[in-house]
């Protein structure tokens, strides 16, 4: 009767954790719908062709749209990506596969360290280096202090992909007498691509809405502009000018901006789930 007791009254109280976890989840996921529904009611209505093939209209004059802030959004971000992915992806073989000792630690504890630091951070180291440097705001600054808020993300995604590679992987490889470089490009780096691209397309989401570093770096611009050597407009930060400004017009196309930032974030991490699915779904099959 005793042993009954104790088993019924566990069954009891791990349900009711069960319970009090679902309800978390729920009332972590409500949060995530009310966020997207929101934005999705206010933005829908100026969302449309104008907004993503114009140039904003100066004040008062309603039409126009955001196209050389999307174009500049991935512009920028994908120089930042140029940057970050080849030194983080680098760094992170050295440590899984030579990184041991104290030089190897501090590397980590940088990186970790790096990773919580706050984006505008990033955007004054940038401004420091790189704008006081060249004399003026550009779309190159604000490519800098991206890639250092996407660095850490890569690194440690990466390392910990290279680490769930099998070491039989590499072992029958040294023992065919291939080297150890040789061995990482053709085995270890082919082995881990789903991780890895999973990894960077979620570093890439990251730093896809950040406004506050480029307010410091790559600033705005009314034009079309390719040159990263100028300043340059994107989307986080038109965003953010649109929504402090007083006119109806300029705020309605803020929450359009919000509603297609967040539709690309969206876009970026689903592809990145679908990806490593479909990778882990041929591996098994």
């Amino acid at each position: 009767m005793k042993t009954d007791f104790r088993y019924m009254r566990r069954k009891i109280f791990g349900t009711m954790m069960l319970g009090l976890s679902i309800l978390a989840a729920l009332a972590a996921v409500s949060m995530l719908f009310w966020i997207l529904g929101y934005t999705f009611i206010k933005g829908i209505s100026a969302v449309n062709l104008d907004f993503f093939t114009k140039l904003p209209t100066p004040v008062g004059v309603p039409g126009g749209g955001l196209a050389n802030s999307i174009v500049g959004s991935i512009i920028v971000v994908g120089m930042a990506a140029l940057m970050a992915i080849p030194v983080g992806i680098a760094t992170a073989i050295y440590l899984s596969e030579y990184g041991r000792g104290f030089f190897a630690s501090t590397v980590r504890f940088v990186s970790d360290v790096l990773a919580g630091v706050p984006a505008i951070v990033a955007g004054i180291v940038a401004y420091a280096l790189v704008v006081t440097r060249m004399h003026r705001f550009s779309a190159f600054s604000g490519s800098v202090s991206l890639a250092l808020l996407m660095l850490p993300i890569i690194i440690r995604s990466s390392e910990e992909i290279f680490r769930t590679v099998p070491d039989t992987l590499r072992e029958a490889s040294f023992a065919l007498g291939v080297p150890k470089w040789k061995t990482i490009l053709s085995i270890v780096l082919k082995t881990a691509s789903g991780g890895l691209v999973t990894g960077t397309i979620l570093a890439i989401a990251r730093v896809g809405g950040e406004a506050a570093p480029l307010l410091f770096t790559s600033f705005s611009n009314s034009f079309w502009n390719f040159n990263p050597g100028q300043p340059m407009a994107t989307l986080p930060v038109d965003l953010f000018n649109y929504s402090i400004s007083p006119y109806q017009d300029w705020q309605q196309k803020a929450w359009a901006a919000a509603l297609v930032l967040v539709g690309m974030v969206l876009i970026l991490n689903i592809s990145a789930r679908l990806y490593l699915a479909r990778k882990g779904f041929k591996r098994n099959g």
